[in-house]
């Protein structure tokens, strides 16, 4: 199913919400696609009864990408704790206990994850996530798509997705130059493993 209508989108996800018990709704695409937009504003529709939760909150940190190596893949697979985020969609999906559970989000003006910075109150009936790798089937990240209810993928327009993403980097301080080549060489390389997976979504939603 094809989709880039929000007030469907809204209903969907507030079927998730409505379903009974803990639901937690995916949403996938490359980078640059508008996942956190989309996301933001589900969560905003869904007035308090729904709580987003970033999967870029487990970007390794600065200091451990530099000590792996990995530093100039950052965004790459294996710059994540893919571990840790599968083991918190775990206790997202049965917290077992009244205390709310906290997450932690990424901080694009400090360019860091920030431990603690979500909290899901336990009586909130859908969590929604997003990120580029919800789909992968391989290594840490193959437990992600079973721990979730329902994925969205999200399909842009190329041109559109780099030059935005591009924009991105530029405003959070990185020089033209050196954010287009970021983009081209990182970036894309991301975009076009994310894009192999797509398959894996249960809705196909189209972005302008």
């Amino acid at each position: 199913m094809d989709t880039s209508d929000l007030a469907a989108l809204t209903d969907r996800a507030r079927s998730l919400a409505t379903a009974g018990g803990r639901r937690i709704l995916g949403i996938a695409g490359a980078p640059g696609a508008g996942k956190s937009t989309l996301a933001a504003r589900i969560v905003e529709r869904l007035e308090g009864r729904a709580v987003l939760v970033p999967m870029d909150g487990f970007h390794l940190a600065g200091a451990e990408l530099e000590r792996l190596g990995r530093a100039d893949r950052k965004g790459a697979p294996d710059t994540f704790d893919a571990a840790g985020y599968a083991a918190l969609l775990r206790r997202l999906r049965d917290p077992g206990g009244p205390d709310p559970v906290y997450a932690p989000a990424f901080d694009r003006a400090l360019e860091e994850p920030v431990a603690g910075s979500v909290c899901v109150a336990p009586d909130v009936p859908l969590v929604v996530t997003e990120g580029n790798y919800l789909l992968l089937d391989e290594g840490p990240w193959a437990p992600v798509r079973g721990l979730l209810d329902e994925v969205w993928f999200l399909d842009v327009d190329p041109a559109a997705r780099v030059g935005g993403l591009v924009e991105r980097h530029v405003r959070f301080g990185k020089p033209r130059r050196h954010a287009e080549r970021w983009v081209a060489e990182s970036d894309e390389r991301n975009a076009r493993l994310v894009e192999l997976h797509r398959g894996r979504a249960d809705l196909v939603v189209r972005r302008d």
